[in-house]
């Protein structure tokens, strides 16, 4: 594509880099990515997909903008809150990178909506609290052979991975749900606010790596990091013969 004199200065510093250049900021701005989650993974990570030109951002997110947020949900402000956060999260996006059309759909992800919605979008993103949630986005990945890029925060620590047609999927790293719900969650156990941050970040990098198709994917992979440590480590993961959904069975 035809870069305008505002594009090129704009994504300069993208297009000096060999392994993207003019040709990977085009496919940038072709690209579509569905968000799931406004807060504190989902803010980084919208902020930096939109920077990084992502022509299509759809975010999903039910909830308004509460002060016990902005600890860490660097998208949204105090001038905004009880507003809901897909419109605060269209807010800071149309002042960051007017190239970006975000999609804010303010409502749930159910069995009934997430089908279509997936086979609308070249990459998902992960950001939500809950396995459920996390079961229906990695089934319905599988079933439209979309790559799923998931993160998940608690306390000091994060982990970070991605789920490629081709690879294990989110259940073989957690076939069921924690016996008597999600477990600690960050509003029951608390979270290191710039946790969200770097794992939020992180994603969206991998996110971008998945576009352009450049470097090494997590697919296959698991990031663990640990902030009081200020360590990073990586797990390999394996399908799962007998996982309910990309398994062995039939």
């Amino acid at each position: 594509m035809d870069f305008t004199e505002e594009q090129t200065r704009r994504y300069a510093r993208h297009i000096l880099l060999p392994e993207i250049g003019g040709t990977g900021q085009a496919r940038l701005l072709a690209a579509r990515v569905l968000v799931v989650g406004a807060g504190g993974l989902g803010s980084p990570l919208i902020l930096y997909l939109a920077a990084a030109g992502i022509g299509t951002i759809t975010v999903i997110d039910d909830d308004t903008v509460d002060l016990s947020n902005l600890q860490r949900q660097v998208l949204h402000t105090t001038s905004r809150l009880g507003q809901p956060k897909v419109e605060s999260a269209a807010a800071a996006i149309a002042d960051l990178n007017p190239d970006v059309r975000l999609v804010p759909l303010r409502t749930r992800l159910t069995a009934a909506n997430i089908d279509a919605l997936i086979a609308d979008h070249d990459v998902v993103a992960d950001g939500s609290d809950n396995f459920d949630t996390r079961f229906l986005i990695n089934d319905a990945c599988r079933r439209a052979g979309r790559t799923l890029v998931s993160a998940a925060i608690r306390r000091f620590d994060g982990q970070l991975s991605t789920f490629r047609a081709d690879g294990p999927c989110y259940r073989c790293l957690h076939p069921e749900a924690v016996a008597g719900g999600d477990g600690p969650t960050c509003a029951n156990a608390g979270v290191l606010g710039s946790v969200a941050g770097t794992l939020g970040t992180m994603q969206a990098t991998e996110v971008v790596k998945e576009v352009l198709g450049i470097g090494e994917s997590l697919s296959g992979r698991l990031l663990r990091y640990d902030a009081l440590k200020a360590t990073v480590s990586i797990a390999r993961l394996h399908r799962d013969p007998a996982c309910p959904v990309c398994g062995d069975h039939g």
